[in-house]
């Protein structure tokens, strides 16, 4: 599929109709979708009426934006007012919302066309898509493997071109790490740049929206249509949002001093596999021919994010998931003897494995007699991870790292055995911890011909350099131009 400048060209020449390109995006899922899954709910007749008004617009002789007709899938954690949201878990099986969330409500203004609702693990709680109630999605570039989570649905529709762009939502890696698995462009702004409003929440004070794309370009596009300050969202920032894609060049000069380029030391440790390793250092070594003053940066606290975010993020999901009772909205159990027994039974059916075991640490690490021993001190170390990245980005203007320390694992393979699953998101967690842009790109293959995904850091609200860094990268490389053979 081709990106967003060329569809945009073609609209505007009136070489193909929205309504044409909206109709090739819904064919193309037909086709893929029983191989890859990505999608929970089609909306072919939101998308075509849609592309119908950015005809009429064009017919008119009106201007349209960059978005204007561009097929698009929605991560279904978002509220889309009367299609249904069910964040891949059975609680909310039939929950319809009478609203809708902002970031949707902004494309629906600037043109886009919702092609569908994409699959998600359950609550965003997992890193394989494996979690959702409904289906697992497949990695397009083979179909046995994963996609990563829990945007593994948006990911992969991106990926295998069944849509140009989508949003994903990252509270420990969850647009970074399906991004680097499926081979495209994925980030996670800065928190509070992106409203979340009408996000179902998991952890409030790390959950942030996001883009998928194709390219460096597309993901500048789609991020400065969602950011922006929004007032029914109580963290969004207000701040002026930049034309982020015009921000782009091949190059990496700077009007003064050099681009300075730091790689975290700890990332390449333990655990991280030696192909992904020599990508990701290969990569580095291309920021320094691309005139990159490169050094390499220590952050000693990054070993603690893991631990550190599975005390804080379980906490916060064992709070906001309370609201799924049975009694408001959702699913209820069928035959409670009483009211106790429907909420327990409703939480009990409604909610997977994953969702649970999360609920139930955080319910206990916020309990009376352990919440000053996990909880507080989960919020102090987060505290000194924030203060070694300040000590980093007083030295460099953006940091490299790998995305993910393995290529896309077999689907079954790690199901067993949560800690292992859980260290997919090793080197992305950190990034949320304390609120930073990061981003997500291809610099590679395996023996297999898995995509390995570079990480690229910024310092807040600096997505500028974070874009500006990876665009130079992917110019002055071709993984990116590599699609899946499907």
């Amino acid at each position: 599929m081709a990106s967003i400048r060329e569809l945009h060209q073609q609209l505007t020449t009136k070489e193909r109709s929205a309504v044409e390109i909206a109709q090739a995006a819904l064919d193309r899922i037909q086709l893929l979708e029983p191989k890859i899954r990505s999608f929970l709910h089609i909306t072919a007749d939101r998308a075509l009426a849609q592309a119908q008004q950015v005809d009429a617009q064009i017919a008119a002789g009106q201007e349209i934006s960059l978005l204007a007709g561009i097929p698009i899938g929605v991560k279904d954690n978002m509220c889309t007012k009367g299609i249904p949201t069910t964040c891949g878990s059975r609680i909310l099986q039939n929950f319809v919302p009478p609203y809708e969330s902002t970031v949707t409500e902004k494309l629906a203004a600037t043109g886009a066309v919702m092609v569908g609702k994409t699959n998600l693990d359950e609550f965003a709680m997992g890193s394989s898509t494996e979690n959702s109630a409904y289906q697992v999605t497949a990695n397009p570039w083979d179909l046995e493997r994963v996609p990563g989570g829990s945007s593994g649905g948006s990911a992969a529709a991106v990926a295998a071109a069944e849509c140009t762009v989508a949003l994903g939502s990252d509270t420990g890696g969850s647009i970074r790490q399906p991004a680097a698995l499926c081979g495209v462009v994925g980030m996670k702004p800065t928190y509070g740049l992106v409203s979340r409003y009408g996000l179902v929440a998991y952890a409030s004070s790390l959950d942030q929206i996001g883009p998928f794309g194709r390219s460096v370009e597309d993901a500048a596009i789609l991020l400065e249509a969602i950011a922006g300050y929004d007032p029914k969202d109580s963290t969004s920032l207000k701040v002026d949002i930049p034309n982020y894609a015009s921000l782009l060049k091949p190059d990496l000069k700077k009007s003064q001093g050099k681009f300075r380029v730091g790689v975290i030391k700890e990332t390449f440790g333990e655990g991280l596999d030696g192909v992904v390793a020599d990508a990701v250092l290969k990569a580095v070594e291309q920021f320094k021919a691309l005139g990159a003053e490169v050094q390499e940066i220590s952050c000693p606290q990054f070993r603690y994010g893991l631990p550190t975010y599975y005390i804080i993020a379980p906490s916060e999901a064992s709070a906001n998931l309370a609201r799924y009772d049975g009694v408001k909205f959702g699913y209820r159990s069928e035959s409670p003897d009483n009211l106790m027994t429907m909420y327990t039974q409703t939480r009990a059916q409604g909610f997977g494995a994953e969702v649970k075991r999360r609920i139930m640490i955080g319910t206990y690490t916020l309990s009376a007699g352990y919440y000053d021993a996990y909880y507080l001190k989960a919020q102090k170390v987060r505290t000194l991870i924030k203060q070694d990245f300040e000590q980093a980005f007083a030295q460099v203007d953006v940091l490299v790292c790998p995305t993910s320390p393995t290529t896309a694992f077999k689907a079954g393979e790690k199901t067993d055995d949560p800690l292992s699953m859980y260290l997919s998101d090793l080197m992305t967690i950190p990034v949320n911890l304390a609120g930073l842009p990061g981003l997500s790109l291809p610099c590679g293959f395996d023996a297999q011909g898995l995509p390995i995904g570079l990480q690229i850091i910024g310092n807040v609200l600096r997505e500028d350099l974070v874009l500006q860094a990876a665009y130079a990268y992917e110019q002055a490389t071709d993984w990116h131009k590599q699609a899946p053979k499907l």
